[in-house]
């Protein structure tokens, strides 16, 4: 069996158990898990989770965060969406990314993300790191959603590197430290 198949099988597991669950046996730190992968990997990953999160008679309740759909709805409701192309032909990339990182916060996102109430089983799934880079570094939800989410698991899925206290987002590019998550695996 191939190390991503025996990864993703210890993941069901651990959404099962009871101590992950109730967000416990973590000496009192935010229950924040990062689940890496390699980059290669992304469309399994990806696949593996969609069943996951539509299985009948699970344990648990996976909410999933995607944060690129999270970015676009925001432009859209800040009525920037369509302007973006023009913007980046006009100014140039720099100057977009400026632009919709100024215009679209980590507390935005969060703010998108909220849903109550929170249920004993819940777990809510962060993904679509990969493809809101750079517009969105993942350290900076991390850091934000700590407070909102303290009573139920988070696990961000990362096509990168975690080494406990720095994030590598395609093992390329640093994005960050964050040293409050736990590696999954």
């Amino acid at each position: 069996m191939s190390n991503i198949i025996y990864q993703l099988n210890e993941i069901k597991k651990r959404f099962s158990d009871e101590v992950f669950l109730s967000n416990k046996g973590l000496s009192n730190e935010v229950g924040i898990h990062v689940f890496c992968y390699e980059p290669k990997d992304e469309m399994l990953v990806r696949s593996y989770f969609a069943d996951l999160i539509n299985a009948q008679g699970q344990p648990f309740r996976i909410v999933e965060c995607d944060l690129y759909k999270i970015f676009l709805r925001i432009c859209e409701e800040k009525r920037i969406l369509k302007g973006i192309p023009n913007m980046e032909k006009k100014k140039g990339s720099e100057c977009l990314l400026k632009q919709l990182q100024k215009a679209v916060s980590p507390e935005a996102f969060v703010e998108k993300m909220k849903y109550e109430p929170h249920e004993h089983g819940d777990i809510l799934l962060i993904t679509g790191v990969g493809k809101v880079y750079p517009f969105m570094r993942s350290h900076n939800i991390l850091d934000n959603i700590q407070h909102t989410f303290s009573d139920i698991p988070v696990v961000m899925l990362y096509p990168g590197a975690y080494n406990g206290q720095e994030l590598s987002l395609f093992a390329e590019f640093e994005d960050g430290n964050y040293y409050r998550a736990f590696n999954m695996i």
